[in-house]
C-alpha cells in the first residue's frame, strides 16, 4: 500500500498556522502580564500563601468534604490568613500610636526645658568629651534645643503623614486583592494544579512536573526556615528583652521576629535594644542581651535554617542565601520566597542538563 505524503503547500500552511498560534499565544501572554503588572505582586503573594498553607487545607478538605459550591472552607481559611496578619498589625498600631504620643510630649518638653545629657556620654571611649560638649551646647540649653528641634515643622510632619497614609491605603488595597486571589486559589486549587501539570507536560515533558515540585518544595522550605525560625527567634529574644528590662518587650520581640526573616536583620533590633539599655546605664544587662542575641542568631542561621531550607530544596545553603539576598534586592520582601524558588529551579535544570550530557 502506498503512503500518501502531504503536499508541500499543505505542509507549509500547517507550519505557518502553528507559528501564528505560537506568536498569538506569546503576544497575548505578554499583553496579559503588562495589563496585570500592578497586581502581579498580589498574585505572587497569594500563590505563596496558598502553597504554604495547602497541606493544612488539604487535611481539612479530607476531614470535611466540601459541598457542591465549596465556599465555606476556602472562606474560613482566607479569614484565618487575614487574622494572622491583621491581629499583629493592629497590636503594633496601638503600641506605635501610644509611643507617638509619648514622643510628642517629650518633644514639647525638650523644646521648653532642654534635654539633660546622660551621664554615660562623657565616658564613651572614643569622642566622649566632644559628644558631651555638643549635647550640652545643642540639647541641654533650652534655647538651643528649641531652635534645633523647632526644625521639625508641623507642615513637614503633615506631609510625611500624608505620604504614609497614601502608602497605607495602597497597601490595604493590595492586601485585599491578595485575600481575594487566595480565596479563589483555595477554592479552585485542585483544578488549577491539574491544568498546570498538563501544560507543563506538554511544554517540558516529565521534567516540567519535577520542576514544579521543586519550586513548591522550595517555598515550603523557605517558609519553615525563614518564617517559623524568625518567629522562634522573636519569641526567645522577647523573653530576653523582658528579663533585661527593655521597654515594651512584646513589641520588640515581634519586630525582631519580622527582622529575623531577613538575613542579618535581627542583630539590628537586639543591638538597638542593647544600646537602649546602655543609655539607661545598664551596661551588664546590655552586654548579656547582645551576647544572647548573637548565640540565638548563630544557632538559627548555621544549624536550623540550613537543615530546613537546604533539605527541602536540595540546595547548598550558600545558594539559598544568595537567592534570599538577591531576591530581596530585586523583588523586595516578596523576594524572600521567590529568590530561593528561582535558585532551586535553576539548579534543577542545571543538574538535569549536565546529567543528560554525561549520560550522552
Amino acid at each position: 500500500m502506498d503512503i500518501i505524503e502531504p503536499d508541500p503547500p499543505a505542509l507549509d500552511a500547517s507550519r505557518s498556522q502553528r507559528a501564528a498560534r505560537v506568536a498569538l499565544a506569546v503576544g497575548l501572554t505578554l499583553l496579559g502580564l503588562w495589563t496585570l503588572q500592578g497586581l502581579l505582586p498580589a498574585l505572587a503573594w497569594a500563590g505563596i500563601l496558598a502553597i504554604a498553607t495547602w497541606p493544612l487545607y488539604e487535611r481539612a478538605r479530607r476531614r470535611w468534604t466540601p459541598g457542591r459550591h465549596d465556599i465555606l472552607l476556602p472562606a474560613l481559611f482566607t479569614l484565618g490568613v487575614t487574622l494572622l496578619f491583621v491581629v499583629p498589625l493592629a497590636f503594633a498600631a496601638v503600641q506605635l500610636s501610644h509611643e507617638a504620643r509619648i514622643a510628642l510630649d517629650w518633644l514639647r518638653e525638650a523644646r521648653t526645658g532642654g534635654v539633660p545629657a546622660p551621664g554615660w556620654i562623657a565616658h564613651l571611649p572614643l569622642g566622649g568629651a566632644q559628644a558631651a560638649g555638643w549635647w550640652q551646647a545643642n540639647l541641654a540649653d533650652p534655647a538651643a534645643a528649641s531652635a534645633l528641634l523647632g526644625r521639625l515643622d508641623r507642615a513637614d510632619l503633615f506631609q510625611v503623614g500624608r505620604q504614609f497614609g497614601a502608602q497605607l491605603v495602597h497597601g490595604a488595597v493590595l492586601f485585599g486583592f491578595i485575600l481575594l486571589a487566595l480565596f479563589f486559589l483555595f477554592r479552585d486549587g485542585t483544578r488549577i494544579t491539574a491544568q498546570m501539570l498538563t501544560a507543563s507536560r506538554r511544554l517540558l515533558g516529565p521534567r516540567g512536573e519535577r520542576l514544579g515540585a521543586q519550586v513548591i518544595a522550595s517555598v515550603h522550605g523557605t517558609v519553615d526556615g525563614l518564617v517559623l525560625v524568625g518567629l522562634g527567634e522573636g519569641a526567645l529574644l522577647g523573653v530576653a528583652y523582658a528579663f533585661a528590662g527593655v521597654p515594651h518587650p512584646a513589641l520588640l520581640g515581634a519586630l525582631t521576629a519580622v527582622a529575623a526573616m531577613v538575613p542579618f536583620g535581627a542583630p539590628l533590633v537586639f543591638g538597638a535594644a542593647a544600646l537602649l539599655l546602655v543609655a539607661q546605664e545598664q551596661s551588664v544587662a546590655a552586654a548579656a542581651l547582645f551576647a544572647f542575641g548573637l548565640v540565638v542568631v548563630f544557632v538559627a542561621d548555621h544549624a536550623v535554617r540550613p537543615v530546613l531550607i537546604g533539605g527541602a530544596t536540595r540546595l547548598p545553603f550558600l545558594w539559598v542565601l544568595l537567592g534570599i539576598v538577591g531576591g530581596v534586592e530585586t523583588f523586595g520582601l516578596l523576594g524572600l520566597f521567590l529568590g530561593p524558588a528561582i535558585m532551586a529551579a535553576l539548579i534543577l535544570l542545571w543538574r538535569d542538563w549536565t546529567r543528560a550530557e554525561s549520560e550522552g
